[in-house]
Order: structure tokens, then sequence, then C-alpha cells
């Protein structure tokens, strides 16, 4: 399913920078009032690594397809045990969105939309560029294998509308990103540009917990590709998260995340239970899928909560950074490394592992050092200018 699946996450949002508590202007008369906290939430950065740790898991032992080109055998080979466990990576995606949700509405909040346009096209697109034309190049090397995609294809990938558009992509995750970017549109449209208030933050995310419902009760494409609501859950809860982030006594913040977890643990289990096919790779359980779901919404619950606090480790903000970077070029480039350890070296399938996600975390420490911070500030600047 993920490549199908990874995805700034990304994810993003998986797919965003380590965060600080943006300044949250004084609520209306009716609002209740909340503390502001200055702390980084490093573990929120933290989550997100072990997010893209979760789907690269997935990517190298987790399923077949090419990944058994890569090895040579299937990953059931490799992996007599674990390939069971690594079948759960993928909801790493879920993970990545939860944290999005509430990642973008800490960053949107009391920001205009010049400013929240700048501040997510200067944090995707740097490196997103970057792996697509790195993935391209190595692809169309004489020694790799796997088989590059056409320039006119490539070209379309650098605008990252190629999923929509039906392009064969360069990036196998990029479907997660199309979701972050219908995401932030909607958040943008909802909450940035009328000004964001805890009163339209709540309506926002009622409103589009009934509109994805409608949309699947209606089976129309066109509501599907705007409101998603197969995503949307996990979009919202986070959303929900940081309403609880700002006042943990916040009812309607509850109410939030627990319908957004009942409903997406039904689309997680709709879509991932594969019990009635015999030939699947690995036979997730239907309670294993709820469990890691509950597990992405508890995580960030408690970061949100404070109960994290302590977890404040300065190694966290870098793994913060690495995080979507590695997401970008782990599946594509790490199958070239597995392929080049395991069959041209013959190492063995741990140490192909391991040194697989070793080599990708400092790609993107590279990506991050050299592409990511001389040129997202350049480019938020050159956005914000703009009239």
């Amino acid at each position: 399913m993920v490549a199908g699946i990874v995805e700034e996450m990304f994810v993003t949002s998986m797919a965003v920078r380590p965060v600080t508590d943006a300044p949250t202007p004084g609520p209306s008369a009716p609002e209740r009032s909340a503390p502001r906290r200055e702390n980084r939430l490093r573990a929120l950065d933290g989550l997100r690594l072990v997010a893209a740790l979760m789907v690269a898991a997935y990517h190298y032992g987790g399923r077949g397809g090419e990944i058994t080109h890569a090895w040579g055998s299937s990953p059931k080979e490799q992996f007599p045990t674990l390939h069971n466990y690594f079948a759960y990576g993928c909801l790493g995606v879920q993970v990545f969105f939860v944290i999005s949700g509430f990642v973008i509405c800490m960053s949107g909040w009391g920001r205009p939309l010049k400013s929240f346009f700048a501040s997510r096209a200067s944090r995707l697109l740097p490196a997103y560029w970057v792996a697509v034309l790195l993935v391209t190049a190595v692809f169309a090397l004489p020694m790799v294998t796997y088989k590059a995609l056409s320039p006119s294809d490539t070209l379309v990938n650098l605008t990252m509308l190629q999923y929509p558009l039906g392009v064969d992509r360069v990036l196998g995750v990029c479907w997660t990103l199309w979701a972050e970017v219908r995401f932030y549109a909607l958040f943008a449209l909802c909450v940035v540009l009328p000004g964001a208030s805890r009163r339209r933050v709540i309506m926002f995310c009622a409103g589009w917990t009934l509109a994805a419902a409608i949309t699947q009760g209606a089976n129309q494409p066109l509501l599907d590709i705007v409101f998603m609501p197969e995503y949307a859950p996990f979009f919202i809860g986070g959303v929900g998260l940081y309403l609880v982030h700002r006042d943990r006594k916040d009812v309607y913040g509850w109410g939030i995340v627990a319908v957004s977890f009942l409903i997406g643990q039904h689309y997680a289990v709709r879509s991932l239970w594969n019990a009635a096919d015999p030939n699947a790779f690995a036979h997730r359980t239907s309670l294993g899928i709820v469990l890691v779901v509950a597990f992405g919404f508890i995580a960030v619950a408690a970061i949100a909560l404070g109960w994290l606090r302590w977890a404040n480790w300065r190694w966290l903000t870098v793994a913060g950074a690495l995080t979507y970077p590695f997401y970008l070029v782990h599946e594509h480039l790490g199958w070239v490394v597995v392929r080049a350890l395991h069959i041209g070296l013959g190492l063995p399938s741990a140490e192909t592992f391991a040194l697989t996600i070793a080599s990708m975390l400092a790609l993107a420490w590279l990506m991050n050092r050299y592409v990511e911070k001389p040129l997202t500030p350049k480019l938020r600047a050159a956005l914000a200018k703009m009239r």
C-alpha cells in the first residue's frame, strides 16, 4: 500500500521543522484563556523520527514488490519473524498525519496567510526538489537496475502535483505529501485566512469531520480529493490535540480527539487488515492496527500534555531535522543500498538493514546541512516579500 505508502511526512509532516510554540493572540471574551508555553517540544521531533523509521522498516522488510529484487528473495525469508512486525510500519504515515495536524495548527495560529504559505513552501520544497533529482540521477546510472523516469515525467514531479495528474512518481512517498498539501490548503482557507481562534478551529474540525463522512457516503471522486475521508481523522485529531496543548481542560478539544481516533482506526483497519487474503505478505491483526493508531494519538497527547517535557535532549532536535529528507530518499535509494550490501558484498540481512538505515540518515544529514539550511530561509524570505 505504501508505494502506495512511504512519506513532512511527513510528513511531514512529517515534513515540518522542529517547532516551538507560536505566540497566540488573546482569546475573545467567551473563550477560555490558556497559558503560553515557551518550551521546545523536542519529544515531537523524536516522535517524527520514530514514525519515519517505522515506514522505513515497512519498506525494507514489511512488504514484497521491488524490495524483493533488492534482497534477491522475499523479505519474508530475510526476516522470518520480524517481517510480521515490520508490516505494521506503514502506519507510521498515520502517525505523521497526527503530528502534522498538531504542528500546522500551532504554526498557523496568529500568522498571516502569506507568512503561513511562505513557511510551508520553503520547508517542503528545497529538500523535495533535490530528492527528486537525486533519485532520478541514481536510477539513471548504468549499474543500477531500476528504471528512471522520462525527463518529462521527472519535470512534472518537481511540481509536487504528479499524483493527481496521473504521472509516474519519482518518489513513492509523494502521495503522502499530496495529502499534506491538501490539508494545508483547507487549514489556510478556513482558519489562517480569517484568523485563527479556538472557536474557528473547533468549527473547522467539526465541519471537516462531517464533510468527510458525507463524502464517504456520497462516493463522489471530487469530494474525496478535497476532503480525503481516509486521512482526515488523523489531521483533525492532531489539531484537536493542539487545542488540548493550549488548555488540557478543553472539553471540545478532547471530543475532537476522541471522535477522530474512533473514525481513524476504522479507516486504518479497513485499509490494512488483510485476513481474507491467503496470499498476503503478512497478516496484520485488526487489534494490532488499532494499537498502532492508538500509539500515535497517545504519543502526541503525552507531548501535548507536557508529560514528555523531560525528553529535552538536543539530539532530538537533530533527529527532527533529519526526518523529512530521510523520509524522502530512504525508499528508492534504500533499495540500491540494500542490493549493493546484501547481494554485492554478501552482508547478512541484519547488518544490511542497519547499514542501509544509517546510510540514509547520513544522506539526510547532508541534505539538511547543504540544502535545507541554506535554501529554506532564502526561499521563505523571497516568498514573504511577494505581494
